[in-house]
């Protein structure tokens, strides 16, 4: 069977569809684990506990990071668009810009460079909390 390649926007909302399932999932599944634990947690849940917090910095960085790289190659690329765009108006030529289509494809692939870090994070702690994930973490 042929792959399908997906645009931007269907990409960019399948990734959304799956960290809106994820994210509360994971939710869920960390607060029981606080309130079971009370004020004397054990050590594999204050391990569960810090990586929570360590994940999210990580996640976070790692999500602007991607935007911004994301951003500055949609500025080079638009820049020499208007750049080629100069050259044909002043050869004489009719000048062509970059279509809509393009801008919101472009929009696109900017949230999703954006979201991947989080999408890939909630996803995998979501596999990995239930239980579903290939190699099962070890106790200590």
């Amino acid at each position: 069977m042929a792959s399908r390649r997906r645009n931007p926007s269907q990409r960019l909302a399948a990734q959304s569809v799956e960290l809106a399932w994820a994210a509360p999932q994971v939710v869920t599944h960390r607060l029981t684990r606080m309130a079971r634990a009370g004020t004397r947690p054990s050590a594999r849940d204050r391990h569960e506990f810090t990586r929570m917090g360590h994940e999210k910095v990580l996640a976070f960085y790692q999500s602007g990071v991607a935007f911004w790289t994301q951003m500055l190659r949609l500025q080079m690329q638009w820049s020499q668009s208007l750049l080629t765009m100069g050259w044909a108006m002043a050869l004489g030529g009719r000048p062509r810009g970059p279509s809509s289509r393009a801008a919101g494809d472009a929009a696109a692939r900017l949230l999703a460079a954006g979201l991947a870090p989080l999408h890939v994070t909630a996803v995998a702690n979501a596999r990995r909390l239930s239980g579903r994930s290939s190699r099962k973490m070890r106790r200590p």
